[in-house]
């Protein structure tokens, strides 16, 4: 049933979903955080400068892991963004079986700690953040920030 001089909503001109693919080696790694930022230029999303530096820090990192850790089970990774009225999510998509966690900080590591730092800025942004298993084994994992900053959890 409509109510009278209701308008149906229609997405707003940024929003969508957008999703490549790269090889897992170490070049795609500023090529995704690049098509990211272009994408996030291109559609003119009206997203804060402090969590779009945020965003592509968190898809460097992203992107590295899968690199890093997946590249011989996944030797091509997805990388996908969806963009809503309020938020951005992206996500990093390869098929090796193994969920990765976000270790603790240990200062006598010189790495291990790429995950932590995504639920952190996540957290810090007001976002969320997941890692999720995919129907062929692989795994998914995301982190989803609000255009404009707010507090809020990250679940990583």
């Amino acid at each position: 049933m409509e109510s009278r001089g209701s308008v149906p909503a229609r997405p707003l001109s940024y929003e969508g979903v957008w999703r490549f693919t790269a090889p897992a080696i170490d070049v795609s790694v500023p090529q995704a955080r690049h098509a990211v930022r272009d994408l996030l230029n291109r559609q003119g999303v009206p997203v804060h400068d402090d969590t779009v530096q945020g965003l592509l820090l968190i898809v460097s990192e992203l992107v590295t892991n899968a690199v890093r850790h997946a590249a011989l089970l996944s030797p091509e990774i997805a990388v996908e963004v969806a963009i809503g009225a309020e938020w951005v999510r992206v996500s990093v998509e390869d098929n090796h079986p193994y969920r990765p966690k976000a270790l603790e900080a240990d200062y006598a590591q010189t790495g291990g700690r790429g995950l932590l730092l995504v639920r952190e800025m996540t957290f810090e942004a007001g976002g969320t953040c997941d890692v999720e298993h995919t129907a062929s084994g692989g795994k998914i994992i995301w982190a989803a920030l609000p255009l404009r900053p707010t507090d809020g959890t990250a679940t990583l």
